[in-house]
């Protein structure tokens, strides 16, 4: 089992814990984690949120595939170029302790997704070729996602420049994703954060697909324990209701919206849900998936946003919870436009709305 010890070096102006170490009890890594972990949560410059990226996220990869795996490398040098996330400046995960992925996925998935035994179906179903890259890719993505809601726990906002891995399920992978990255986040943040004082976890999904897999996770999770919701997290989708997966899952709150929903109906269900739901006082945490296959222009998206309404919705969800003191971890999610370039400047949307809120509501 994996064991959390916490280490407390005061707290921020908003009341979050500064440092928190993980530490594996009887593991002969041990001291070599606790370093690592202790030089990576150094504070970064206060004039921007911190943003948490790797450069192996994207390797090389076939240039026709729907997915475009250089786009986290391509929305990193977006971010360098607008002056967002200068060189150097961004944060970076290292890979993560399996007992994090056992918290939400089947261990003998892991092991047979990490050493290339997932049969050639269960590979057709996510939509890749295995490769050991990709394994890499995977797990760091994971643990990124993971750093990031430490960051937010410590700073108010934090934004990685990838994950919303939501369709992976507890023993399979599917659309893309292997590993559910929001669902880890959710179940390490509730172990590691219990001396904290951290309430329940909102996961508040608002790609255009329905985050199937991580409602099924928690519905697994919910029989095992017979608990309402289990170990404080709650899960919400907000999608397109023609859009797959054809066979929904149950979400603690689904918000199903009609094909060809645009910019000002789209955006006061946003408000409206989120609204609701945070003043119900109960939420420690927000991971937030900004997916931008909402898009009008996306490939794979049957709603009709632009991207002025996507950056409303961004600063929205961003001021809604610092201006209750919740913290808040936004991942990328999905988005398929075909030309890499737009892509990359449109999930740069959710980077430029945390520094524009960080700005105003964070900043000294």
């Amino acid at each position: 089992m994996c064991r959390v010890v916490m280490q407390m070096r005061g707290e921020t102006a908003r009341g979050w814990v500064r440092t928190r170490v993980w530490k594996r009890a009887g593991s002969a890594a041990h001291s070599r984690w606790v370093a690592v972990e202790r030089a990576a949560v150094k504070s970064p410059p206060q004039r921007r949120p911190p943003m948490v990226y790797h450069p192996e996220y994207s390797f090389e990869w076939p240039e026709k595939h729907r997915f475009k795996m250089r786009k986290f490398r391509d929305v990193r040098e977006v971010l360098r170029q607008e002056g967002i996330l200068p060189d150097g400046a961004e944060i970076q995960p290292i890979m993560p302790l399996e007992e994090w992925l056992k918290l939400a996925h089947c261990p003998a998935y892991i092991s047979a997704f990490q050493n290339g035994d997932l049969s050639a179906a269960a590979m057709r179903r996510i939509g890749f070729e295995w490769s050991e890259p990709l394994v890499k890719r995977t797990l760091l993505e994971v643990s990124g996602t993971v750093k990031c809601a430490e960051l937010a726990l410590e700073h108010g906002v934090s934004v990685h420049l990838a994950g919303g891995t939501h369709h992976a399920s507890f023993d399979e992978g599917a659309g893309f994703t292997i590993l559910n990255d929001l669902a880890v986040a959710a179940l390490v943040s509730k172990e590691s954060a219990a001396h904290l004082r951290v309430r329940d976890v909102l996961i508040f999904d608002c790609d255009v697909h329905q985050g199937d897999g991580t409602a099924r996770i928690f519905e697994r999770l919910q029989q095992q324990q017979q608990q309402q919701r289990p170990r404080g997290v709650f899960t919400c989708s907000v999608h397109c209701a023609q859009n797959w997966p054809t066979l929904k899952a149950r979400s603690h709150l689904d918000v199903p919206l009609e094909q060809g929903t645009s910019d000002a109906a789209y955006l006061a269900t946003v408000r409206t849900v989120l609204h609701d739901l945070l003043a119900r006082g109960t939420f420690g945490l927000v991971l937030y998936d900004a997916g931008v296959d909402v898009s009008a222009r996306d490939a794979l998206g049957k709603l009709e946003l632009t991207d002025d309404g996507i950056f409303e919705r961004d600063r929205f969800v961003f001021e809604a919870c610092a201006q209750r003191d919740i913290p808040v971890a936004a991942v990328i999610g999905g988005g398929y436009h075909r030309d890499a370039a737009e892509l990359a400047q449109r999930h740069a949307i959710v980077h430029r709305a945390a520094s524009d809120v960080w700005s105003r509501m964070f900043s000294p």
